[in-house]
């Protein structure tokens, strides 16, 4: 592995910003023989696209001492030594902590984020000028043991009635491993809290259409060979891999963008940092207008009104999350019994 670094110029509203890149023959991904100078070249080809989507945002970074099957960390705060084109911006945490955390917008910055070990970019649904007022709606759909990446695909596509219904127009990628994200933009005036309630009103309109192949069950044991659509997601300080993000996976997969027209014949494995530039060139980016015309959840917000008048209520929160009002209890049914 080579120890000498390198300069790469990269652009900048102020011009070829020169950013320092280490190591840069240093192997991330073993089994596709990819270096870390081949995820910065990816991060400057696809800059345009990655930065609409995930530029502006609170961001995590999801480092690694070594290559993708190694050990790795969640980095929020911004480390020692940031330069000063990559700026922060105070967010609460689930706890009430408030720290700085860090906001790409510009293509140096993703390629300084390279430098710092990073593969995984993890963007929050809201942006650096209103870190508490989520404007995307996001639902992950999360294929479980017996279910296929065609069921995953089914599921989206109800989904996307659902929210239609609701008033909400939707976009869809890959997640970079075998399920989806649906994205709808909506307009920034509902805290965290009351968009996690909108998902999972959604989500439980999926779940009645689709009661078969779909669940809310946040346990395992209960889910079955089910879709889960897994609400937390939509929680503060949650998230998943942006759009064009790569993934820790052997293949160095990404998690891609594509239309609806498309998504039937959609093999996610295709989407990877060596293929990805190249279809952005010749197809575009599918989610270049998501923000054009964002919605309101007030649709949804009244399904689950009305669901909580029929006795659904809160759904468990993460783990790590302090006990919120309503929430039943944080013990799986099978424990739960045993205690009884």
């Amino acid at each position: 592995m080579a120890s000498e670094a390198m300069i790469l110029d990269v652009d900048s509203p102020d011009g070829p910003r020169p950013v320092r890149l280490s190591s840069p023959s240093r192997v991330l991904w073993p089994q596709a023989g990819l270096t870390k100078l081949d995820l910065a070249r990816y991060l400057i080809d696809v800059a345009p696209a990655f930065l609409t989507a995930n530029g502006d945002r609170p961001v995590s970074l999801q480092r690694f001492g070594g290559d993708v099957d190694g050990d790795h960390f969640f980095s929020k705060n911004p480390p020692k030594g940031v330069p000063d084109y990559v700026r922060s911006v105070p967010v609460t945490y689930p706890s009430g902590r408030s720290h700085p955390q860090l906001v790409l917008d510009e293509p140096a910055a993703a390629v300084w984020a390279i430098q710092m070990n990073t593969v995984v970019f993890h963007p929050w649904a809201s942006r650096a000028g209103a870190p508490d007022l989520p404007d995307e709606l996001r639902i992950d759909l999360d294929p479980q043991p017996g279910t296929t990446f065609a069921d995953v695909v089914a599921a989206a596509h109800e989904l996307r009635s659902v929210l239609g219904d609701a008033g909400l127009a939707s976009f869809v990628k890959t997640s970079g491993n075998r399920g989806l994200h649906v994205f709808s933009p909506v307009e920034p005036v509902h805290e965290f809290l009351e968009v996690r309630r909108a998902v999972i009103a959604a989500a439980r309109e999926l779940e009645r259409r689709m009661p078969d192949r779909v669940t809310t069950a946040w346990w395992k044991e209960e889910r079955g060979e089910r879709i889960f659509v897994d609400y937390n997601q939509a929680n503060r300080d949650r998230t998943m891999a942006g759009a064009y993000s790569p993934r820790a996976l052997p293949h160095a997969p990404v998690s891609c963008p594509v239309t609806w027209d498309e998504l039937d014949g959609v093999d996610p494995a295709a989407f990877t940092i060596a293929t990805v530039p190249e279809r952005l060139r010749t197809v575009g980016d599918p989610w270049e207008h998501l923000h054009d015309e964002p919605g309101s959840i007030d649709v949804l917000r009244s399904w689950w009104g009305r669901d909580v008048a029929n006795g659904l209520g809160e759904l468990p929160f993460p783990p790590d999350f302090p006990k919120m009002p309503g929430e039943p209890m944080r013990v799986q049914p099978s424990r739960a019994r045993n205690r009884t």
